[in-house]
Order: structure tokens, then C-alpha cells, then sequence
């Protein structure tokens, strides 16, 4: 299992009136841990791109818990249990500095070459510093 720990705090703008964020906002902060994820990994999602290789979205499941507030410090928590292949899997959990758990989130991404945009295998430069 590998996991990497991203924190980060609510801006303004991230939120409604009441000051609750936006909903539509959790896939950022899960696209920011799981950027971070790769970095932490030694790896980044520019060099894959420069690589020719993408990562689309195939499926994005959130559960909402606690509603996150304006100014709020939090930490996404960013895992996967099992060496990717064509597809990575990522599971979520994103909490209050308060430690308590506002959401769970799964996403499923593929592994696409960008020029023929067709499915590959994870790369072994990545494969290689994940050891499942």
C-alpha cells in the first residue's frame, strides 16, 4: 500500500455563501494529492505527459461526510492497494484539521498513450519504484 499525506487550506473562492465548499471542488483537492502521490513517488504528471502518456478519468465515486468550511486546514490522504496495470486505482480519504473525516473518494484512471490515444501498460519507471 502506498500512501502519500497532501495539506492545503480552503480559499474563499473554493466555497459558497454560508462558506461551505463547493462540492464540485473535491475533485480538485483529490487531483492535488493525487499529483502529490507522484511526486512523493519520485515521479510527476508533467514528465508523463512529456512522456506522451495521460492518465484520463474513467471513474470518480465521492461519499461526503462532513461539509468542508472557508479557511479550513485539509489533508488529503491519497492511497493505492495494488500495482497498477492499465488502469490505477486511487482511494481517498480527506479530513478537518480537527481530524475528522468530511469524504471518501475512489478514482480509476487509465494509462493512455496521448498521440494514438489508445490504452498502455503502467510504465516500468513507475512500476519500478512501487514494490508490490
Amino acid at each position: 500500500m502506498y500512501q502519500n499525506l497532501f495539506s492545503f487550506r480552503v480559499r474563499y473562492a473554493e466555497t459558497d455563501q454560508m462558506g461551505i465548499v463547493h462540492h464540485g471542488n473535491y475533485a480538485q483537492y483529490l487531483e492535488m494529492g493525487r499529483i502529490e502521490w507522484l511526486r512523493d513517488i519520485g515521479t510527476s504528471y508533467r514528465e508523463m505527459e512529456e512522456n506522451g502518456i495521460i492518465l484520463p478519468v474513467i471513474s470518480l465515486q465521492i461519499n461526503y461526510k462532513k461539509s468542508a468550511l472557508f479557511d479550513d486546514l485539509l489533508t488529503v490522504e491519497t492511497t493505492i492497494k495494488k500495482p497498477p496495470l492499465v488502469k490505477i486505482e486511487f482511494d481517498y480519504r480527506i479530513f478537518n484539521e480537527s481530524d475528522q473525516l468530511l469524504s471518501t473518494a475512489n478514482i480509476v484512471l487509465a494509462f493512455m498513450d496521448k498521440k494514438k490515444n489508445k490504452p498502455i501498460k503502467c510504465p516500468d519507471y513507475i512500476l519500478e519504484k512501487l514494490d508490490f
